[in-house]
């Protein structure tokens, strides 16, 4: 790795140059679910015909995601990081400024592949510069966002659509996203791989087939008229192209996508396991708003109300999190986290129109917490034990993985909310009781519950690297 630019004395302040722009993707991309009825009218046609803007962003992620690690080794990541940001917030203003929906579905088309660029790459700066001592606090702070924004972006979307117009939604971008590339052009590293390695076309043929398969599979199931049928033959043809691309991965000199990181244990672990823990928890910010506007008949404001519990969780779970994994560890912290957050996940099941609200609030409260924890969890430890010739390789697959992972998340929900209509009676599986939320929740927490057997089989010093269960492994 060379670079020629560094400055040790702002390397502080990259954690939060990358999580602001983590926040700016994360939350446009939540906040547009709650505007689409406003676009659609805006445009003059229905609301479904918006779905090819969001299929267009969903693919140019699963397309540019795997190649990002290798544009940044050859490029430079701040060169990289900072076109990312450019391209994102030029989109952002297309966006706004859209006539049409096809207008919109180039917009966001070019706004995915920004997006693509910028968060990998922004991660893998971080990861890069920090030192392994203060891995964990940086971590930490780029995750938030992440966490943070499926919950608030509701009920900003839902408040500047109602309030002000769904333009300004991606229009609010562009002052951050000139902020955010001033402070890279003065503080962030450019950053370089130390082997310039050709480019596996193969690789990125396989990878971008099976995240695409996999995400447009997530996305149709996710939408009420669609079969499920078909969606989930998309996902089932996305994870046999994928086991090919593994399998090509393996057999090439240089992969785009290097799985022998999953050697590492506590990598793998985060991936592996990681991602059936992220479905059952990513399952429950698609299932939760339903919840409170069809099982509750709450407005979609109200509903969004009630979700700021979680985000409250979640924030006040940052300040805690690296004290708490430097008390306990890796592994005893992940497999207590996973087990409340299993257990609670299956608690908004039982929640009822009738349930005091301090008691809703305490569950959607406590499901943020154990949220917050396992997601930076699972985040820090990735990178304990990595070299750093194998970052860009690591954190492109993480990448990779933690974005079908979210689109999987909501695929299970749907798939299960309408499993459960049909398990209840309800054939065509598209009209939803409190019953069926209950069983919803239910798959959603045993499938969380049941990722901890592969916390229980890391090491009880995992992670200590990083500063990770030192107190336990002094004592001992």
């Amino acid at each position: 790795m060379t670079d020629t630019q560094t400055r040790p004395s702002f390397i502080g302040w990259l954690p939060y140059i990358v999580a602001a722009t983590f926040f700016m993707e994360y939350l446009d991309t939540t906040v547009i679910a709650t505007a689409l009825p406003q676009m659609a009218r805006s445009f003059g046609v229905g609301p479904n015909s918006l779905s090819l803007g969001m299929t267009a962003y969903m693919l140019a992620l699963a397309i540019f995601i795997p190649v990002s690690g290798w544009v940044a080794d050859r490029c430079g990541s701040r060169t990289v990081f900072f076109s990312a940001i450019g391209v994102f917030t030029i989109a952002s203003v297309l966006c706004g400024m859209s006539q049409n929906v096809a207008e919109f579905t180039a917009a966001r088309l070019l706004q995915g592949i920004g997006g693509a660029m910028m968060v990998p790459v922004g991660r893998l700066i971080v990861v890069r510069s920090t030192e392994k001592s203060r891995l964990m606090q940086a971590i930490s702070t780029i995750t938030w966002p992440a966490i943070v924004a499926p919950v608030v972006g509701p009920p900003v979307g839902g408040f500047i659509t109602t309030y002000a117009n769904w333009r300004w939604i991606f229009l609010l971008n562009v002052p951050f996203g000139i902020a955010v590339m001033a402070a890279v052009v003065a503080l962030v590293p450019n950053l370089r791989g130390s082997e310039r390695r050709p480019l596996d076309l193969v690789g990125l043929l396989l990878s971008g087939a099976t995240l695409t398969s996999i995400l447009y599979g997530a996305e149709l199931a996710s939408q009420p008229g669609e079969n499920p049928w078909i969606a989930g033959a998309f996902v089932a043809a996305g994870l046999v192209l994928g086991f090919v691309a593994f399998r090509h991965a393996q057999r090439h000199p240089h992969p785009l996508i290097d799985v022998s990181t999953l050697k590492i244990p506590t990598f793998s672990v985060t991936v592996v396991t990681g991602s059936f823990t992220r479905i059952g928890i990513g399952a429950v910010p698609y299932l939760m708003p339903l919840l409170f506007q069809i099982g509750f008949g709450l407005s979609a404001f109200k509903s969004g109300l009630l979700l700021l519990a979680s985000a409250l969780g979640n924030l006040g779970m940052k300040a805690l999190t690296t004290r708490i994994l430097q008390r306990f560890g890796f592994r005893v912290v992940s497999i207590v986290d996973v087990a409340v957050a299993g257990v609670f996940t299956i608690a908004c099941g039982l929640l009822t129109p009738e349930s005091p609200l301090a008691w809703v609030l305490i569950v959607v409260f406590v499901y943020g917490v154990a949220r917050s924890m396992q997601f930076s969890t699972l985040a820090t430890l990735a990178y304990a034990d990595v070299a750093q010739p194998q970052m860009s390789a690591a954190s492109t697959l993480w990448s990779a993985a933690a974005q079908m992972t979210i689109g999987l998340g909501i695929a299970f929900g749907a798939v299960a909310l309408r499993g459960a209509a049909v398990f209840n009676g309800e054939l065509s599986g598209h009209v939803f009781t409190l019953e069926d939320f209950r069983l919803a929740f239910l798959c959603a927490g045993l499938l969380t519950l049941v990722s901890m057997w592969g916390y229980w089989q890391m090491a009880h010093d995992a992670g200590q690297s990083v500063g990770g269960g030192s107190r336990r492994q002094d004592a001992s």
